[in-house]
């Protein structure tokens, strides 16, 4: 007979203990060790790989390479994400904080491939069947011609997947999944390990394309073990504020197409609507004339979107000065103010400042430095740029505007928006036809910027 042991498991990073801990001493959380009861079971060693065929030895050159078909859906920011559509077998796994747009983009997602001539199981372990019809009828986008399976035993769901032989499976949520052969509560660490891996098996074994939905952490990570990203092929974010009506959904880990890619929706009554020109929603509701406001193009994957960069930079009243930045890198403000001060004779030590990317939208890469440095200056010196300029362009401690990548995408994404004037590194002009019908100004420090936006 198998023996039974305890165990403590942290829920935050795995690490098993004989004993109970206060504090984990691999990842330092407090109060995530949870006893969990292991059967000891004979290890079976199987030679047959997750497809369900027996592995053999090859030489890589003997391998036949095919390429993997995929289906597209109406979506087309999800198909952009995905890398052109869903690849049968593959397993995705979609996290994001609760209330999001989770279950509504999977709950369209099956809608439309459903009149695909696609056979899609919901499964749904939070709702019910009837709750998931309430929102279907919201959302009238597509056929309701899919199944629903409102189950958390990974042992029957999987029994209703071999008489059913669907070919797309949303699962919703991982945490809320038990495997019969695991003694311990649904969403702990063996618990999605175990399902996970059986909804593995029965992706690769059948050719099924599995969504799952994860539950997310406070700190923004996807809950459970980090094993579980590494289980799958792609892993999926979607991210956005519950003050704004804008989801990103983003990329993280895809190995059927490429991480960097993003795809943009709204929230409306009718479910989530695709953003296919993100730059003049973003754009839209700017002011004329303000100050302390810069747009920049930044490159979200191979798309360039432009937004609004805000600065307000007013007098302190207390001791120390106060900095926040909201959809911007603290430590980036930080630096750039730093250097505005050493370099372009801005006294900012005794001042404070808040800024912000409008719309909602995270911003994160070096080419946005400028912008940043543009809007600090406007607003300390209270003075406004021309609503037809934008700023591209990497600082450097020393005061230099640095070259930046595909500054022709990003140049000619301004030109069809209306701007008329591109600030950018002097170094990116050479090796590339200017659009007509906006002035490219090449600029090699910070200071030499400000005088020519300012003068």
């Amino acid at each position: 007979m198998a023996k039974k042991k305890n165990e403590y498991v942290c829920q935050q990073c795995g690490y098993k203990s004989p004993k109970y801990l206060g504090r984990c001493p691999n990842c330092g959380e407090w109060n995530t060790l949870v006893e969990e009861i292991i059967q000891d079971k004979p290890t079976r060693h199987s030679r047959v790989n997750l497809s369900g065929e027996g592995s053999k030895v090859q030489k890589l050159k003997e391998v036949t390479s095919q390429k993997e078909p995929r289906v597209k859906t109406n979506l087309e920011e999800l198909n952009r994400v995905l890398g052109g559509g869903v690849v049968p077998g593959s397993m995705v796994l979609i996290g994001g904080d609760p209330g999001i747009g989770k279950s509504t983009l999977l709950l369209q997602v099956s809608q439309q491939l459903s009149l695909l001539d696609g056979n899609v199981l919901y499964v749904s372990g939070e709702e019910s069947s009837e709750q998931i019809k309430m929102r279907a009828e919201r959302l009238q986008d597509g056929s309701n011609d899919f199944y629903v399976y409102p189950e958390t035993d990974i042992g029957a769901i999987k029994q209703t997947i071999d008489q059913l032989q669907p070919e797309f499976v949303i699962i919703d949520s991982i945490q809320t999944m038990i495997h019969p052969d695991v003694d311990s509560a649904a969403g702990s660490v063996s618990q999605v390990r175990a399902t996970t891996a059986e909804l593995m098996q029965i992706a690769k074994t059948n050719h099924i394309a599995i969504f799952i939905v994860g539950h997310v952490t406070k700190e923004g990570s996807l809950a459970g073990p980090r094993m579980l990203e590494h289980m799958v092929d792609t892993v999926l974010y979607f991210e956005g504020d519950r003050h704004h009506t804008f989801r990103i959904l983003r990329a993280v880990k895809n190995r059927f197409g490429s991480t960097n890619e993003i795809g943009i929706f709204e929230m409306r009554q009718i479910g989530l609507v695709e953003v296919l020109n993100p730059s003049e929603a973003f754009l839209e509701e700017r002011i004329d004339g303000a100050t302390g406001s810069a747009i920049v193009c930044s490159m979200e994957g191979t798309r360039p979107i432009l937004a609004e960069v805000q600065s307000l930079v007013t007098p302190s009243v207390f001791g120390n000065a106060k900095r926040t930045a909201t959809g911007l890198d603290y430590n980036r403000v930080s630096l750039i103010m730093a250097v505005l001060e050493k370099r372009a004779g801005l006294m900012l030590q005794n001042q404070d400042a808040y800024l912000k990317a409008a719309g909602g939208v995270k911003l994160d890469e070096p080419a946005i430095d400028l912008a940043i440095a543009v809007s600090i200056a406007s607003s300390y010196k209270d003075q406004g740029t021309l609503p037809s300029d934008c700023f591209i362009g990497e600082i450097g401690l020393t005061g230099e505007v640095r070259r930046v990548n595909r500054i022709d995408q990003r140049v000619l994404e301004a030109q069809k928006l209306g701007f008329k004037r591109a600030y950018v590194p002097k170094n990116n002009l050479p090796g590339w036809d200017k659009p007509q019908g906006i002035e490219v100004i090449g600029v090699e420090t910070v200071s030499e910027t400000l005088h020519k936006v300012f003068s």
